[in-house]
Parts: C-alpha cells; sequence; structure tokens
C-alpha cells in the first residue's frame, strides 16, 4: 500500500502537525516503505507458530530471599527528623472526619 502526499497532509492536519512540501514527500515515502514491509510480515505462513510476548525466553533475574539481620528501631529513627512514639512522624495530608 503506497501513501501519497495528500494522505500523510491529511494525517498531519489531523494531528495538528505542520509539515513542508518537502517532508510530506519524505514522509509519504518512508510511510509507504513501511507499510509495504508490514505487507511481507503479514504475508509470512505463522500459522504453526505459537505465539509469544517475548521476542527471547524471560529468566528470573532475583536473587533468593535471605533472612538477615535487622536494622535496630533505635539506629533507623536516629537521623529522622521528628519521631513520635517510636515511628517516622510525617505531616498530615488528610484531615480526620
Amino acid at each position: 500500500m503506497a501513501l501519497d502526499r495528500e494522505q500523510v497532509a491529511h494525517v498531519a492536519r489531523l494531528a495538528r502537525l505542520s509539515f513542508t512540501d518537502e517532508e510530506l514527500d519524505r514522509f509519504a515515502h518512508q510511510l509507504s516503505d513501511i507499510l509495504a514491509y508490514a505487507d511481507q510480515v503479514t504475508a509470512l505462513a505463522t500459522e504453526d507458530v505459537q505465539p509469544t510476548s517475548h521476542a527471547l525466553p524471560l529468566k528470573n533475574v532475583f536473587r533468593p530471599d535471605e533472612i538477615g539481620p535487622c536494622l535496630p528501631q533505635e539506629k533507623a529513627l536516629s537521623t529522622a527528623p521528628e519521631v513520635e512514639e517510636g515511628r517516622f512522624k510525617v505531616p498530615r495530608i488528610m484531615e480526620e472526619p
């Protein structure tokens, strides 16, 4: 499927884009090439190909969970600007009903 510059200009107007005549000609050619390539891809025999979500198999790269020493509460709160009842004190963002 080939696009002409009028079709590209129409789509550009719909998208509120402004192009020069040279750009319209260049984009018409480039978009026609893209559509021709898409036609080639759709012509492939893919009936026996299983659908996939990724081109390559995925591998989990996370490390296993390991229990380690916890940071003591006093040390965690030692650099907090404000502490209240053993917790970080932050500004209220919601009013009480």
